[in-house]
């Protein structure tokens, strides 16, 4: 790490006088500070760009919590969490100019008094620089085949303030311009080949947001923060199929078509402030989303016979609003914190079949519980306690519940309620000069996906689901423990490893009085390692020189309620390796690099269809990037030099019980070089 200048020492002094120290961290709780000319070589235009560059250290966006709740990200800025969901910490950061950032610390997270965090966790201190400052980010790409230019991925974002406020205003477009290409074979039972169709697919979306945050910090030290974002989701989704016996002409097309066209809003509010002999927090949360989605299948023959398909259209509205309150005080040696918190989730959708008569004319099909609405109010309390138990030992207690009520409407609709018990016990410890460990035990209660609960069709791969009102939240025993080695001016290596022994598991289940859908099963296991590796060459006497790793190596097992025997957890992710090397050539503004990446996911099972979606082995891309073009960056990649290609496969069966298979599915899809020039700058 570099040497701290003198301007940056008097800017860091400001910060602690302005936000204090982080909140709750003991002394020597710190494991590593970053300073801003630590990053100077990559030409960061915001926090995100100094945080991706961390080594050894890879950002948790969260995963879906129920509520607000426990702290399920791995950055905090200026001591505080970041009070958003699908505005979480890779977008606050983003919008933090690099002239704000006073210095990044990883710190211990059981030393927080934030429920939630432990292991490494990463502190972004700020302090405004009284001026507004901008960045901005343009990503036009192209692809070799089949699929339309990318124009207008990019964003834009300002930021300003003065002693006692900080605020942050972006604009951003997340477009995206996919397609691929290919033949899929169809073969019958006894493995004849039957059919081949000629594919083409465009996966064409844009989501455009505006995103802000303010911050307040009043003489008295009382603090008010506030986030928001109002979000357009366009998608558009074609696949033509030219179809036609082995040996003959094409004699149909089948296109199909997805539409969706979404709109939502968030906005969250806290204000801390002092209350008896501790610190009150009052936190509010809203979240709205309504998304109509049109889906067309359309079968047309060349020899003029009736045309065959169907028409699938929901409109969805839901909805999440929280009120939750923390107080933080001392007590026992450490520190407590009660919480307590009331939400109201909603769905509610209303759906419509239509399905080509023997004239080729759209007829009302009935989809039974296809339009419902499922509501859950619930309300959570817990007690958090962290202190320190030796100098190098960080613990955190949390112990608390939730009653929930799930009521769906509608004849084959319920109304049930549920008591769950959940908690955690995290200990961090300074094992030596360079290791620090970390180890979690938690009881957790997961989240439904309201969408679960209500009869749908997938008129593409022609799947229909029931409704099941019966589903329950799944809950779960947790056990992580991480290790982060720090390799001195050599890098870092964080290791975590993971086993969630789960109860009532969501996967696809048979529903009494016919049909499947998502459902619970008794128990299943879900484990494994991921790690993130950093290496710097400069101490080898190589400058300029950086190698990335990250991976997750995972594995599961469930009991199939088909078949009664052991398989992986449905369509989950088995291998994601990643690797960056990039090289910045000392004494220029020139840099290059590449990387390269490998996944691999279980099957999806159904009962009636084993399906895999995957790809061809390996990613790899390359760049070239100048840091000073009259002061913008400017990078330069093409993507996709192994020529990877998407591969599908699926069997249906007429009784998989049995082992009876109808048909079998297989294809592979090309989707060309890509090619991506990126401009990012400041004013």
């Amino acid at each position: 790490m570099a040497t701290q200048p003198l301007a940056a020492q008097e800017m860091a002094d400001e910060a602690d006088d302005a936000i204090g120290t982080v909140p709750g961290a003991a002394s020597g709780t710190a494991r590593d500070t970053f300073l801003p000319a630590d990053f100077a070589r990559f030409a960061p235009r915001s926090a995100l760009d100094m945080a991706q560059q961390v080594p050894g250290f890879s950002i948790r966006s969260g995963d879906g919590a129920r509520g607000l709740g426990q702290a399920d990200t791995n950055v905090i800025v200026n001591g505080r969490r970041i009070s958003g969901k699908s505005n979480g910490p890779v977008e606050a950061l983003q919008r933090i100019p690099v002239e704000d950032v006073v210095r990044l610390e990883l710190v211990d997270g059981a030393s927080l008094d934030i429920g939630g965090l432990s292991g490494q966790v990463l502190n972004v201190v700020t302090l405004s620089s009284g001026r507004i400052a901008g960045q901005f980010r343009l990503a036009p790409q192209f692809r070799s085949k089949g699929t339309p230019g990318q124009f207008l991925d990019g964003s834009v974002a300002i930021a300003g303030g003065g002693a006692k406020t900080d605020w942050t205003l972006a604009l951003e477009n997340d477009s995206n311009r996919r397609g691929d290409q290919g033949i899929e074979q169809v073969f019958d039972g006894s493995g004849a080949l039957i059919a081949i169709r000629d594919e083409k697919a465009n996966f064409n979306s844009d989501r455009i947001g505006l995103s802000g945050s303010f911050t307040r910090i009043a003489d008295n030290a009382n603090v008010l923060n506030l986030t928001g974002q109002v979000q357009g989701f366009i998608y558009r989704e074609t696949e033509l199929s030219r179809q036609g016996a082995p040996g003959f002409a094409v004699d149909r097309q089948r296109t199909f078509r997805n539409r969706e066209d979404e709109f939502n809003f968030e906005f969250g509010a806290d204000y801390q402030f002092a209350f008896g002999p501790g610190q009150l927090k009052l936190i509010g949360y809203h979240r709205y989303e309504d998304s109509p989605f049109v889906s067309l299948v359309l079968t047309e023959f060349t020899d003029d016979s009736a045309p065959q398909g169907s028409v699938f259209s929901r409109d969805a509205d839901q909805g999440e609003a929280i009120l939750r309150s923390e107080y933080n005080v001392a007590a026992a040696g450490g520190n407590l914190v009660a919480a307590v918190e009331g939400v109201r989730n909603f769905l509610d959708i209303t759906s419509a079949l239509e399905v080509r008569d023997a004239d080729g004319v759209l007829r009302p099909a009935a989809l039974p519980g296809a339009s419902s609405r499922v509501d859950e109010d619930r309300a959570d309390a817990g007690l958090t306690y962290s202190r320190a138990l030796l100098p190098s030992l960080q613990l955190q207690l949390s112990a608390g519940g939730e009653y929930s009520r799930l009521s769906q409407s509608g004849l084959l609709g319920q109304t049930r309620s549920f008591w769950r018990p959940k908690g955690f016990v995290a200990l961090d410890w300074k094992a030596g000069s360079a290791l620090n460990l970390a180890g979690r035990v938690e009881r957790v209660v997961g989240q439904l996906d309201f969408f679960d609960f209500i009869a749908s069709v997938d008129l593409n791969q022609e799947r229909t689901d029931v409704t099941n009102a019966d589903l329950v939240p799944p809950q779960s025993w947790n056990y992580e423990v991480e290790a982060s080695l720090r390799l001195g001016a050599l890098g870092n290596v964080n290791l975590r490893g993971f086993y969630e022994d789960i109860t009532d598991i969501v996967d696809q289940i048979p529903i009494a009085g016919g049909g499947q859908a998502p459902g619970n099963l008794p128990a299943a296991q879900r484990f494994g390692i991921t790690g993130d590796v950093t290496l710097l060459s400069d101490p080898i006497g190589w400058r300029g020189t950086r190698i990335d790793v990250s991976f997750g190596l995972r594995d599961s097992d469930v009991i199939d309620p088909l078949l009664g025997i052991g398989r992986q957890l449905s369509g989950t992710d088995i291998i994601d390796l990643r690797a960056n090397l990039r090289h910045d050539f000392p004494g220029t503004a020139w840099a290059m690099g590449g990387n390269a990446d490998w996944e691999d996911n279980s099957p999806s099972v159904r009962l009636d269809e084993v399906s895999l979606s995957t790809q061809t082995f390996g990613f790899a891309s390359v760049f070239v990037e100048n840091k000073d073009v009259a002061g913008m960056t400017m990078r330069a990649s093409a993507g996709n030099l192994l020529d990877r290609r998407n591969q599908f496969e699926r069997t249906i069966f007429t009784d998989r019980k049995a082992g009876q298979v109808a048909f079998f599915e297989q294809r592979s899809r090309d989707f060309g070089m890509i090619f991506t020039l990126e401009v990012e700058g400041s004013f």
